[in-house]
């Protein structure tokens, strides 16, 4: 018996992956993954060659050569629960045989770099600065569906977090860390660096209060507050959680960088979005 049926592993007439709708050859070891769907192809055309574009519901993929650098950039929408699709259906593509549905003996690990916007969790991080993630720290609940392994300095970590910081009393945070290969081939002057807070919605779960009020309205200000030795929280977006969990789950390497586009501490908002987007592309494609 195959080792992943067909209503676990569902796969397209044409041999691929359901959501994504890609197969194995269309896709690039080295992955930026984006939000915005329009992003893909912002940033395939910086690209010496295209070999590949698809698009299926929100998820475009462009897979060309860059300085000859095969890369894949692929839009994930918004969202962990898109992520969860997105980073199993990579694996698939890559650590299961999708025509005899089992397990390959050798596995393949993708690089995996989020390129996107956040929030700012501290004064002194200006907008429009480039934030490049140490940890995600997931206050959504993708990560809790899946076993896996935290070594002893993340797991004392996540509990000094779960102690300090200000959660609505259901909520259970998980603590992965970034892939510190990629970290350092990112990394540059400039670059802030900390904690990335991954939240399961835009407006409550981020703690901006319309017409509703908050169940803890101090929650934004614990993640500013918080600090471990040389450890704070930077920034505040949607994906990179389950990102780093199940990527690293499944022995992946996965980063992000982001731009700030808001500070929430100071209620500023930046002016400079296109030229700055066009900048963190450019850095990182010449990074990666």
């Amino acid at each position: 018996m195959a080792d992943f049926l067909p209503s676990e592993l569902v796969i397209t007439p044409k041999g691929g992956v359901y959501h994504l709708d890609i197969c194995p050859e269309d896709l690039a070891k080295k992955i930026i993954v984006v939000g915005d769907q329009d992003r893909v192809e912002l940033i395939s055309n910086y690209f010496d060659k295209v070999t590949h574009k698809s698009q299926h519901r929100e998820f475009a993929c462009h897979t060309g050569v860059y300085k000859g650098k095969e890369l894949s950039i692929i839009s994930t929408g918004i969202g962990t629960d898109n992520i969860d699709i997105v980073i199993n259906e990579l694996d698939a593509l890559v650590n299961i045989d999708l025509k005899t549905r089992n397990e390959k003996k050798d596995k393949v690990s993708l690089e995996i770099v989020r390129l996107g916007t956040c929030g700012i969790l501290q004064d002194e991080i200006p907008i429009d600065s480039f934030i490049l993630s140490t940890h995600a720290l997931g206050i959504d609940n993708v990560g809790h569906f899946y076993e896996r392994e935290v070594d002893n300095e993340t797991a004392q970590l996540e509990k000094e977090i779960e102690e300090e910081v200000k959660l609505p009393r259901y909520v259970k945070p998980y603590l992965t860390k970034a892939s510190s290969r990629l970290n350092e081939r990112l990394d540059g002057e400039g670059i802030e660096k900390g904690i990335t807070v991954t939240s399961s919605g835009f407006y409550g779960p981020q703690g901006r209060r319309l017409r509703l009020s908050l169940v803890e309205s101090e929650m934004l200000n614990s993640f500013s507050d918080f600090k471990h030795d040389q450890i704070r929280f930077s920034n505040l977006e949607m994906e990179c959680s389950a990102l780093f969990a199940l990527g690293s789950a499944l022995g992946h390497e996965t980063t992000a960088i982001c731009l700030g586009l808001a500070n929430r501490r100071k209620k500023e908002f930046t002016k400079n979005y296109e030229t700055k987007i066009t900048e963190l592309i450019e850095y990182v494609l010449d990074k990666i």
